[in-house]
C-alpha cells in the first residue's frame, strides 16, 4: 500500500472520528432545551445546570482535537486539495467555525448566568452553536457527492446555486437530524434513568426523521439530479449499511440497549464520510461531468509524505490514547463517578 493510500485513509479516519465525536457535541447541544426529565428540571432552575449538557461535558473541548488533526492532515499532506477545497467551500468553513466559537462560548459560559433569563439567551446561541456547523456539514457532504463546477483552468467553483440545489439541501437536513439522533443516543447511554428514557424516546423519533429524509437524496440520485458517484456498486452498498444502521440505531433505542443504539448511530455518522471517500476513488473532487481532482494531483511529494509520516506515527497513537483514556476515565453515567461541569 502506497503512501498516499495511507494518508488518504488518515484523512477519512480522522473526519470520521470528528462526525462520530463532534457530531454528539452538536446533537447535544441542538436537543439539550428538549431533554429534561422532571427531577432535572427542578433542579436546573435552582442551580442553572443542565443534565444533558453534563452528559458530554468531560468530552467536550477534547473532541475538537480531531478536527485539529483533519486540518493538519489536510494542510500537510493535501495542499492541493485544501487550496481548491477551502477556496470552493470558504463561506461553509467559515460558518462552520462560527458555529463552533459561539457554541464553545455559550456553553462555557452558560453555568455562570445568574438568572434564568440569561441562561435562556445562552440556550439560544447554544443550540445554534450546534445546528448551524450541523447543517454546514450536511451541506459539505452534499456537494461532494453532488460534484461542483470545474472551470476551464480546472479549478473548482461552488456557487448559491449548488449550495442550495434540492439534493444538497436534502443532504443538510438529514446530517442535522443525524447528528440530533446521535445526541440523544450519546445522552441515554450517559445519564440518570429519567433522563436517559427522555432522551432514548426523542432519539428513536430522530432516527425515523432520519430516515425519511434520507430518501430524498436517494431518490433524486436515482432520478438523475443527487450524487454524481464514480463507484456505484460500492456506493450502493454503503447506502444499504448507512439504512441499516439506522433501523439498528431506531431498534436498540425503543428496546432500550443504550450501548448498541450508539453504537449503531456513531457507524451511520462514518458511513456518508466513507461514501464520499470510497464512493469517489480515485478522485477526491469531482464534478457532474464525471472528472476531477485525483488523489495523485492533490497530494504532496513522497519526500514530504515520509517525513510527515515520522509525525503521524507519534501524533496519531496519542490522539487515540487520549481518546481512550478520557472516555475510560469518565465511565459510567452522569453524577455517578465524575462531579458536575456545567
Amino acid at each position: 500500500m502506497s503512501l498516499e493510500t495511507l494518508w488518504l485513509g488518515l484523512l477519512g479516519l480522522l473526519l470520521a472520528g470528528y462526525f462520530v465525536l463532534g457530531g454528539y457535541d452538536y446533537g447535544v447541544q441542538m436537543l439539550h432545551p428538549l431533554l429534561r426529565a422532571d427531577p432535572d428540571a427542578e433542579r436546573e432552575r435552582r442551580t442553572g445546570r443542565n443534565a444533558a449538557l453534563e452528559a458530554m461535558a468531560p468530552f467536550f473541548l477534547g473532541n475538537e482535537v480531531w478536527l485539529v488533526a483533519f486540518a493538519g492532515v489536510l494542510f500537510g499532506a493535501f495542499p492541493h486539495l485544501e487550496g481548491t477545497l477551502l477556496s470552493g467551500l470558504y463561506p461553509l468553513i467559515v460558518a462552520i467555525l462560527v458555529g463552533l466559537v459561539l457554541g464553545n462560548a455559550a456553553v462555557q459560559l452558560r453555568g455562570r448566568a445568574d438568572s434564568v433569563r440569561g441562561r435562556r439567551c445562552w440556550d439560544v446561541l447554544i443550540v445554534f452553536g450546534g445546528a448551524l456547523p450541523a447543517l454546514c456539514w450536511g451541506l459539505v457532504v452534499g456537494l461532494l457527492l453532488h460534484g461542483v463546477p470545474r472551470r476551464a483552468d480546472g479549478s473548482f467553483h461552488v456557487g448559491a446555486d449548488d449550495v442550495f440545489s434540492p439534493f444538497v439541501l436534502a443532504c443538510a437536513v438529514t446530517t442535522a437530524l443525524l447528528f440530533a439522533a446521535h445526541g440523544a443516543a450519546f445522552v441515554a447511554l450517559r445519564s440518570a434513568p429519567r433522563l436517559a428514557a427522555a432522551a432514548r424516546r426523542l432519539g428513536a423519533g430522530l432516527v425515523r426523521a432520519t430516515g425519511a429524509v434520507g430518501l430524498l437524496p436517494l431518490l433524486l440520485t436515482l432520478f438523475g439530479a443527487g450524487a454524481s458517484m464514480t463507484n456505484r456498486v460500492t456506493s450502493a452498498v454503503i447506502a444499504a449499511l448507512f439504512a441499516a444502521s439506522l433501523a439498528g440505531a431506531w431498534w436498540y433505542l425503543t428496546q432500550g440497549h443504550h450501548v448498541r443504539a450508539f453504537a449503531a448511530t456513531s457507524c451511520a455518522t462514518v458511513l456518508p464520510v466513507l461514501l464520499v471517500g470510497a464512493g469517489h476513488y480515485p478522485y477526491l473532487l469531482i464534478s457532474s461531468a464525471g472528472t476531477g481532482l485525483t488523489v495523485g494531483q492533490s497530494v504532496t511529494d513522497s519526500a514530504t509524505l515520509e517525513i510527515l509520516s515520522v509525525f503521524g506515527v507519534a501524533v496519531i497513537p496519542t490522539i487515540l490514547a487520549y481518546q481512550a483514556w478520557s472516555w475510560w476515565a469518565f465511565r459510567g453515567r452522569t453524577g455517578r463517578r465524575h462531579p458536575s461541569y456545567f
